[in-house]
């Protein structure tokens, strides 16, 4: 027998939620040419948004982090009601700021790009922080933290500052703290020990195997779960999701990366919540309807009553 053809397109519809649920941490494109292009087709965000509301997803937290996205997402949150924001500058963005472009372990080597050059990485988080008092909708500080992937060693030292400036932000704001951690897991840890996490810090796309679901159970910090959960070579993540106490578990797609099984390889958006929210009910052998509700509960302790109180 041939090789079964790999799925290509956007992902059909899944079978609607048992329940209402908030995509935590999300990417909506604000303009035209982030919108993947596949055999053809760009998924409007208008047809993204109604494809999210078919499946149950009620409310949207998208995440501006980078300089020339901050005002363009604040501007999406005052065009659909959905729709909430998390701003930030993000930590790649971070060593870019500093200047750092020596070559990354991914291999590539980052330009510099005009918001880098206008602005040192002290005015782009005070820019930041002016987006975020400007907004109504602005709900988390993020996202913010470390990536040691795609930056530099060199880079990692305006990564760390830029880190503990965002924990002081969230901190003086009163506002979650969303982690992007990527092969960093005990700086990470450390630079929020020595700093003080702010009250809610919730680690996005969770990536930590089960001793550090261990380190957040303990120091109730949230563990925001995405698609690589569905993954099948991925048991490592599901047996770290299974130590993080349910009222510590958030959910999100962080699209338009890391689409879920069985669609891995297509693109994502904020409708393709449903398969990892249905993976999630098994790992922690919970039915839907618990688990969604467990997940709404949780998402209104951390960002607030208006994020979870759309129909």
């Amino acid at each position: 027998m041939g090789k079964s053809r790999r799925r290509r397109g956007w992902p059909d519809l899944p079978s609607s939620l048992a329940g209402k649920i908030v995509d935590n941490h999300t990417h909506l494109p604000l303009w035209e040419e982030q919108i993947p292009l596949v055999e053809g087709v760009r998924l409007s965000l208008d047809e993204q948004l109604e494809r999210a509301k078919t499946v149950g997803v009620s409310a949207l937290i998208t995440s501006g982090c980078q300089i020339d996205e901050l005002a363009p997402t604040v501007r999406l949150t005052e065009q659909h009601p959905q729709v909430f924001c998390a701003l930030a500058i993000h930590p790649n963005e971070a060593a870019l700021h500093a200047k750092v472009v020596a070559k990354a372990p991914d291999g590539q080597t980052y330009s510099l790009k005009p918001w880098h050059e206008n602005y040192s990485l002290e005015q782009a988080i005070a820019e930041v922080y002016e987006q975020v008092k400007g907004c109504d909708k602005a709900v988390a500080i993020g996202e913010s933290g470390l990536d040691y992937f795609r930056t530099s060693a060199q880079g990692k030292s305006a990564q760390q500052q830029a880190f503990r400036m965002h924990i002081s932000l969230a901190k003086e704001l009163n506002l979650p703290l969303q982690i992007h951690d990527r092969e960093a897991h005990a700086d990470t840890i450390r630079i929020l020990m020595e700093e003080g996490a702010p009250e809610r810090t919730v680690f996005h796309c969770f990536s930590g195997d089960k001793e550090m679901a261990q380190v957040l159970a303990e120091q109730g910090w949230y563990a925001s779960i995405a698609g690589p959960v569905t993954y099948n070579a991925n048991e490592w993540q599901r047996d770290a999701a299974r130590k993080i106490p349910a009222s510590l578990l958030l959910v999100e797609t962080d699209a338009p990366y890391l689409t879920p099984h069985p669609h891995r390889g297509q693109p994502n958006a904020s409708y393709m919540l449903a398969w990892t929210v249905r993976k999630l009910a098994e790992i922690t052998d919970k039915s839907e309807p618990e688990l969604v509700s467990q997940l709404v509960s949780n998402t209104r302790e951390v960002y607030g009553q208006a994020v979870t109180a759309l129909d």
